[in-house]
């Protein structure tokens, strides 16, 4: 399949006209008759885009309407990771291209709206309005003699040129007829045509900027009391990591930070086996903060305490023999309570 490629474009390289550069690109441009999108020179080299914002431009430009163009739908569409496509997003709505307005409905629901543009520099250009066309000039009019008897009409008011038909122009309401003493003064043509501005809308931004104020990070755990043996054990623990990944080595002053995240595991019962395995296994390669990658894991990682059920053992009864459960040996509760009757009889 790649020979026959190959040989294509040899083939068609000899079909072109003039003669061919010594160095760089050649373009072989096969006219596109379905399933293309018009993609502009001004995104496609835009200086300030990285080519990721690039690319995620043209994808969003070829989807149809409706289409859902959110960062998990486009991770689920494209091979790219969310964090890449999060940033491709934000270059493109910083640079005009993307921008999300909520708008309200007719029946009072709020719904949010992805608007792509593919030119977003043509939208900051003066817009001129549409000259109105000139009229022809007017023949002469050859005009007979009027007997002295009969009055000459009176010359009729101009009749108003009609604007040329625009989207943003509404039709002008028919004036009505009022008696000339009782007409009010009517505005001017440029102000009665003059389109009203659009009611101003709210713009989120599509994604959070990358400046904005992150939760804080939750605290590594503490036990309850370091005792000396959980902080030679923890120590021990964090000393040995990178024998076992050298990617986990870790410094004197870091493995004594982390040596209450460590104690707080091995007073919830955990081995330190399973400590490792928790800290050191299915890592990211290479792991270029190790401090960090494992307080992470301390702390998200944590096993629940251990709930201790306590058991209260059974004993045998001085008196009957008989079992009952208590703390300390002693008599049964009927032996006590006999011994407290006969007591009470003495002491009558």
């Amino acid at each position: 399949m790649d020979t026959q490629q190959n040989t294509a474009l040899t083939r068609a390289l000899t079909e072109i006209p003039g003669p061919l550069p010594a160095r760089g690109v050649i373009h072989i441009a096969i006219r596109h008759t379905d399933r293309f999108t018009v993609v502009g020179n001004d995104l496609a080299q835009h200086p300030g885009l990285s080519t990721t914002a690039v690319g995620f431009a043209v994808r969003i430009q070829s989807l149809p309407q409706g289409t859902e163009v959110g960062i998990k739908a486009l991770a689920a569409r494209f091979p790219e990771g969310e964090k890449l496509i999060a940033a491709a997003l934000r270059e493109l709505e910083a640079h005009g291209y993307l921008q999300r307005a909520r708008t309200r409905l007719p029946n009072g629901r709020i719904v949010t709206r992805t608007v792509f543009c593919n030119q977003p520099t043509a939208l900051l250009r003066p817009r001129v309005a549409a000259a109105p066309p000139q009229q022809a000039p007017a023949a002469p009019q050859v005009t007979a003699p009027v007997p002295a008897s009969v009055p000459a009409p009176a010359p009729g008011p101009a009749l108003a040129q009609a604007p040329a038909r625009g989207p943003a122009l509404a039709p002008a309401p028919k004036p009505e007829r009022h008696a000339p003493e009782a007409s009010a003064p009517q505005a001017s043509a440029p102000e009665a045509l003059a389109p009203q501005a659009p009611a101003p809308q709210d713009h989120a931004p599509f994604v959070p900027p990358p400046t904005a104020p992150k939760p804080p990070r939750p605290p590594l755990p503490q036990p309850r009391e370091l005792t000396p043996e959980l902080e030679r054990i923890s120590t021990a623990l964090l000393s040995d990591l990178h024998h076992h990944s050298p990617e986990f080595t870790l410094s004197a002053e870091h493995v004594h930070r982390l040596v209450p995240g460590v104690a707080a595991w091995l007073e919830r019962d955990t081995h330190p086996d399973t400590i490792r395995h928790a800290l050191t296994t299915n890592a990211p390669e290479p792991v270029k903060y190790p401090y960090q990658f494992v307080k992470h894991r301390l702390t998200a990682l944590l096993p629940p305490p251990v709930h201790r059920t306590t058991v209260t053992p059974f004993q045998t009864c001085d008196g009957c023999e008989r079992a009952f459960r208590a703390a300390t040996p002693g008599h049964c509760r009927d032996c006590r309570t006999g011994h407290a009757h006969e007591d009470q009889q003495a002491a009558a």
